[in-house]
């Protein structure tokens, strides 16, 4: 564990902290920013917001892109204009972050969780096939539970620390059930999956600008999708649904204050411009850090077959949870944050009575994977 610590060290080039995971701010932030400042269009209208949509939708290949306040919202968002409702049902992995089903339970739909597949830590494709054969059967095009008899509406696959699921068997599957495919895609901005970037496969995609993602607004999130009508409809429901009119205050329906502010998208613009320099920095890391722990115990993981990972987070992984656990200890304890990955959703009070598949694959992750510095190395 010592030499693990001082090697970050020499790779990092400092024996201060190292954090997990920085922004990086070496290009046009701070010129954009003040432009932002200096032009009074700070909030939700202004040029960057409409700059930032334009390109997003052109990096990632989708035909449009809405900007949000958060990953969060982005989610909420496109479960909403999927058609998920109060009492539906919304098949997810149990392995990911509290924000993929929290967006869903901001409907009032409940998660299903089925398993992982242990080399993309993301949604099984053979596990959700699994599910829906043995727990489910097609009523006048609709996806029904026959052990809650509730709707399964949607599936939210998320791309783990940036690693691509096996997203076009998901969605295969997913249509064959006339189950709406809503991708997570907050952690995988740089990452393909047969060529195609990740969140562009389903009816919508959810990105996220958190701090410590590969670019960040501080905050921050967006919205992609080929469907004009749900682009529509998203700008508008992030903007409480107001109707355009030159002074009037008239909204339609009841809506959301979602609607990313201007001068954070004065950062993302200044931030894209630089994100083929962050995906390369993290794919050399990788380089790295896999010639490193070839020569150690614990694996580290390497991005799946068919796909290109932005290894947003790096991850090794352990032959068991003590080892993880004493890995982890040491190397907090000595100025390198390292992190588990999550606790599983259906262990936590508030989903532990969600209907679950065998989670064999999800559990053997949990007790074994650590995510150690990431940052972007210039």
């Amino acid at each position: 564990m010592q030499k693990v610590v001082e090697y970050i060290q020499k790779i990092y080039n400092t024996t201060e902290f190292i954090p997990l995971h920085e922004p990086r701010f070496i290009g046009n932030e701070k010129a954009y920013l003040n432009q932002c400042i200096d032009s009074t269009f700070v909030s939700s209208v202004g040029q960057y917001v409409d700059t930032l949509e334009q390109e997003f939708a052109k990096y990632t290949g989708s035909k449009y892109a809405v900007a949000t306040v958060n990953g969060t919202s982005a989610l909420h968002i496109s479960l909403l204009l999927a058609e998920v409702k109060q009492d539906d049902e919304v098949i997810t992995q149990p392995l990911t972050f509290i924000a993929t089903c929290n967006a869903i339970s901001y409907i009032g739909a409940k998660p299903v969780f089925v398993d992982v597949d242990l080399d993309t830590m993301g949604l099984s494709p053979k596990s959700l096939k699994n599910f829906l054969e043995n727990n489910c059967k097609l009523i006048n095009q609709q996806c029904i539970n026959k052990t809650t008899n509730k709707v399964i509406r949607a599936c939210v696959p998320m791309h783990t620390f940036g690693h691509p699921c096996k997203i076009a068997e998901i969605k295969e599957i997913c249509d064959n059930w006339n189950i709406a495919l809503v991708e997570d895609a907050a952690e995988s901005l740089g990452s393909y999956y047969k060529g195609r970037h990740t969140g562009t496969f389903g009816k919508l995609g959810a990105f996220s600008f958190n701090g410590n993602k590969i670019i960040t607004s501080g905050g921050g999130g967006i919205i992609v999708t080929d469907d004009e009508v749900l682009a529509r409809k998203a700008k508008h429901l992030t903007t409480t649904a107001k109707v355009p009119h030159l002074y009037e205050y008239v909204h339609d329906e009841i809506a959301y204050n979602y609607r990313m502010p201007n001068i954070n998208a004065a950062l993302l613009v200044a931030q894209m411009e630089n994100l083929e320099k962050f995906l390369q920095s993290k794919r050399e890391l990788a380089d790295i850090y896999k010639d490193f722990f070839a020569t150690l115990q614990m694996k580290f993981v390497m991005e799946p077959i068919e796909s290109c990972s932005n290894y947003w987070l790096q991850a090794i992984l352990f032959d068991n949870l003590e080892q993880r656990n004493q890995f982890l200890e040491y190397t907090n304890k000595n100025g390198v944050m390292t992190r588990p990955i999550w606790k599983l959703m259906n262990e936590l009070e508030m989903f532990k009575y969600c209907q679950t598949e065998n989670l064999e694959n999800a559990k053997y992750l949990e007790d074994r994977i650590v995510n150690i510095p990431s940052s972007v190395r210039i």
